[in-house]
């Protein structure tokens, strides 16, 4: 049964969020998986293990309480965000793969537009090096400890939450958005950790091009 995708547009977080829960609460073994694509207006949403400290200056920015795993995050325009609605049991994979699945469709999708995408371990999301976002050497060895994201710039964040072997919440990548707000928080609770996007590495993708491409590498990585 192939993944069903729905463009939301630009809409608030809040309302997506309730639809997302009430789509899971409501849904029996027969209900079609579903890939929601949207952007967001600007909010922070802080995640269930997520520290108030981690949050340094909101300003005028709405903070959310949220039901995903990790820490504060900001979502905001020129930022796909990407909700895969996925029944685990039935697709026939558990929560690890989901989650290595959707980062090899961020990956993937980085590739379409020449970047090189990383991961780094214990620090979920998809990362690029800042000086040579193409390169394809791969991160060597383990980190400094002293600032495990020296040259890296995070370009998607990862937050997910399963109920009832249903996925809800998902991934965000960043195409060109004001990125000042990630600077009054500690993204991801990671202090000093950069983030970037796809402008900013010199990609000029349109967001409507960077939401058709991850979409489709979603609904291709996630198929059962």
């Amino acid at each position: 049964m192939p993944i069903a995708t729905r463009h939301l547009g630009r809409v608030d977080y809040l309302p997506t969020y309730a639809a997302m829960q009430a789509f899971t609460d409501a849904r029996t073994a027969e209900t079609p998986d579903s890939l929601w694509i949207c952007e967001h207006f600007p909010v922070y949403t802080q995640g269930l293990a997520g520290k108030s400290d981690h949050i340094l200056n909101a300003g005028d920015v709405p903070v959310v309480q949220a039901n995903r795993g990790g820490q504060v995050t900001y979502h905001g325009p020129g930022q796909v965000v990407a909700y895969p609605l996925i029944d685990l049991r039935r697709a026939g994979y558990y929560i690890k793969e989901y989650v290595y699945k959707i980062e090899e469709s961020v990956i993937a999708t980085l590739a379409h537009f020449g970047v090189t995408g990383h991961r780094v371990t214990g620090a979920p999301g998809i990362y690029v090096r800042m000086n040579d976002p193409g390169s394809h050497a791969a991160l060597i060895g383990p980190l400094n400890p002293a600032d495990p994201f020296q040259g890296l710039g995070k370009i998607a964040a990862l937050g997910i939450k399963v109920s009832r072997h249903c996925t809800y919440h998902g991934v965000a990548l960043n195409v060109a958005m004001d990125l000042e707000p990630f600077s009054r928080i500690n993204p991801c609770g990671y202090a000093g950790l950069e983030t970037t996007d796809l402008s900013t590495i010199g990609v000029s993708a349109s967001w409507q091009e960077t939401a058709d491409v991850l979409g489709q590498k979603l609904a291709t990585y996630l198929a059962p």
